[in-house]
């Protein structure tokens, strides 16, 4: 599949490409796509988040994992999760698949993300480089705070950080028994 960039990958419910797509006509036609979200830890157990940069084409300002994306047509997407979080952050983490989910939200400009969402956890210590088109502001958070904070203030965050982050919450119990 050689498509642009700027292109995302059609899938079936599988995770079976079946095409390619421009990415906004994608988002605009609601098409089932691969992505991938990094959730991306210190050694204190607390969780690195980002703002989106107010110049992202949807859910600008908004709060989320440290990195998500799509993988480019004939890309592995564990290559894509550590490219994308290299040039968004500055930074290089090792990352684990921890699990995947599909998901359909509307978004601010009348986009719908639905996507087969591949995630990626990773521990890093050391200096964030932060990409300022794509990265208005991050923090690390105690994840206490954060689901108390998500609780009381759903709006400050992204649609696929509230879906994604109970599950990755059952995902890290789970592996710790």
């Amino acid at each position: 599949m050689n498509a642009a960039p700027s292109h995302v990958v059609l899938v079936n419910e599988h995770d079976e490409a079946i095409g390619t797509m421009e990415k906004m006509e994608a988002h605009e036609k609601a098409l089932l796509h691969r992505a991938f979200s990094v959730f991306i830890f210190n050694d204190k157990g607390e969780m690195l988040l980002q703002r989106r940069s107010l110049r992202k084409y949807h859910s600008g300002g908004l709060w989320t994992n440290a990195c998500c994306s799509h993988p480019y047509p004939g890309e592995d997407v564990l290559d894509a999760a550590i490219r994308r979080t290299k040039e968004e952050l500055g930074i290089v983490v090792e990352l684990k698949k921890a699990f995947s989910f599909t998901y359909k939200a509307a978004l601010d400009a009348g986009l719908t993300e639905h996507e087969f969402d591949h995630v990626f956890i990773g521990n890093f210590q050391g200096k964030i480089k932060a990409n300022p088109d794509e990265v208005g502001d991050y923090a690390y958070l105690d994840m206490k705070y954060l689901s108390e904070h998500i609780e009381k203030y759903p709006e400050k965050y992204t649609i696929w950080f509230r879906i994604a982050l109970p599950m990755l919450q059952d995902y890290m119990r789970k592996s710790l028994q």
